[in-house]
């Protein structure tokens, strides 16, 4: 899963981005509200962790300008301001969360995952289907039949995302900056090596990921019959 970060404090923002990234999050960070917008406006990230005091705009304004714009990803304002005013605030222009500094990493942690847990592009359940395999987003299991699966945590995003665009095409330029760091330079075959573990570990009778040449992966029950790679 993309998280941003946007925190101009160098230190801080570091500190969020190495933890999230032991986590297996891909993290982009913005030291700025008019980079933040950039980031908001080019990606689509599962989460954002917003500083109140930014230079050029408050969060607050920025929050409440990209809800009206139709963002969904949860915001998580992060800031040493912790009055109700500021708290009521915070919510009330759009955001989801709100954690006063300085915080510890682990509260945090448990707040992302809270606000991931939370139904976004599924509705009403936290366990997503593809054939016989299962997904409890909750719990972060990966079942097939009754075959548990254990993936690391960057093929389980890897996973996630293919399954929240099941029976699409996902090209391996989107996989990249979903699942990589925005801005790092992409590895001509990394995306495919982690697909070839997937498949190794979902087992191929039948083969879920089904490669579209020149176009990238999907994801779909049942794909052997189909598949070019």
């Amino acid at each position: 899963m993309k998280i941003l970060v946007v925190e101009d404090e160098a230190p801080t923002s570091e500190f969020l981005r190495r933890g999230l990234n032991e986590e297996g999050f891909a993290v982009d960070v913005a030291r700025d509200a008019a980079s933040a917008d950039d980031c908001i406006q080019t990606y689509d990230y599962d989460a954002i962790l917003l500083d109140v005091m930014l230079p050029g705009a408050d969060g607050f304004a920025l929050c409440k300008r990209r809800r009206e714009d139709g963002l969904t990803s949860p915001i998580l304002f992060l800031t040493a301001r912790d009055d109700v005013a500021d708290r009521v605030r915070g919510l009330e222009s759009g955001g989801d969360d709100y954690l006063a500094k300085p915080f510890a990493f682990a509260e945090l942690l448990a707040r992302v995952r809270a606000l991931l847990r939370r139904p976004r592009t599924l509705v009403g359940s936290p366990e997503l289907c593809v054939g016989d395999l299962r997904i409890d987003t909750a719990r972060r299991r990966v079942l097939r039949g009754e075959r548990r699966i254990d993936l690391s945590a960057r093929e389980y995003q890897l996973l996630l995302y293919l399954a929240h665009h099941v029976g699409r095409i996902v090209s391996r330029t989107a996989l990249w900056e979903h699942v990589w760091e925005s801005g790092a330079e992409p590895d001509s075959n990394v995306v495919d090596v982690y697909i070839r573990y997937l498949r190794n570990k979902l087992g191929r009778d039948p083969d879920l990921i089904r490669t579209v040449r020149g176009g990238g992966y999907v994801l779909e029950p049942e794909a052997t019959a189909r598949a070019t790679g």
